[in-house]
């Protein structure tokens, strides 16, 4: 039977989502809690990638078992217990068996944080900006990425994905008050470093430093040469994953 595992993590202390030989990783972790609870290896498959120091308020994951599950919410207590405090389980939920964490994703949805005015409660979860920004002209050019579709200025070179497109339906930014925005894009795929790229650029936007036609000739141009520096991963959080209702209407 299958199982979504939904859960938040705080990615400080860890070399991003997947699991790594020689470092310490979210799935491993997650991985090893649920083999341990259930009393056999369990393999979970996550909805996608996070990059070292990335953090997740919601990740997705779907793992099998041969029974079902009995008592689920005492199971989501237990495992919070042998969890480490900065990982969380929210809900197990029983789905499809031919349910699929990542390819039945219709969305995601990211957020990346930074603050205007120095905090030492901030510097794990936002970027502080030392220089003034023009967040009106960020959110016009941030409409551009609406009605594009390849993403390869964003994409980290050397990445072994398929294609390049990506069909974004939500870029803006959204002042939170006291110096503090996010950066909220939504799109049904992301590719590797592409948010952190999105927002190094339409950075230089607010500093002046390229014009609102200048980011359209850097998304037009397709190469990651001529996008703005990526930012910090500390301020990028994967905020959700929106599955079909689908998915969860189980099979007898």
């Amino acid at each position: 039977m299958r199982y979504f595992l939904f859960f938040s993590y705080d990615g400080t202390c860890y070399h991003g989502w997947q699991y790594q030989p020689n470092a310490i990783s979210v799935q491993q972790k997650l991985q090893e809690a649920l083999s341990l609870l259930l009393r056999h290896p369990v393999v979970i498959v996550g909805a996608g990638r996070t990059d070292t120091g990335v953090h997740a308020r919601m990740m997705v994951a779907h793992f099998d078992v041969v029974q079902a599950l009995e008592q689920v919410e005492r199971m989501v207590f237990r495992l919070n217990g042998i969890l480490p405090s900065d990982i969380s389980v929210t809900a197990i939920t029983p789905v499809r068996p031919d349910a699929h964490a990542r390819f039945d994703a219709v969305a995601r949805r990211y957020r990346y944080y930074v603050v205007m005015n120095k905090s030492p409660f901030d510097t794990r979860f936002a970027t502080h900006l030392y220089y003034h920004l023009d967040f009106q002209a960020m959110n016009e050019a941030a409409l551009l990425l609406l009605s594009h579709q390849d993403f390869g200025s964003f994409c980290k070179a050397g990445s072994d994905n398929k294609t390049t497109i990506c069909h974004v339906s939500l870029a803006r930014w959204v002042c939170q008050g006291d110096g503090r925005y996010y950066f909220e894009i939504r799109a049904d795929r992301f590719l590797r470093n592409m948010v952190r790229a999105i927002v190094g650029t339409l950075l230089d936007v607010g500093r002046g430093k390229i014009t609102i036609e200048g980011f359209a000739k850097v998304l037009q141009s397709g190469s990651r040469s001529v996008a703005g520096d990526s930012v910090p991963a500390q301020g990028l959080f994967l905020e959700e994953v929106e599955y079909p209702q689908s998915v969860f209407d189980i099979l007898s």
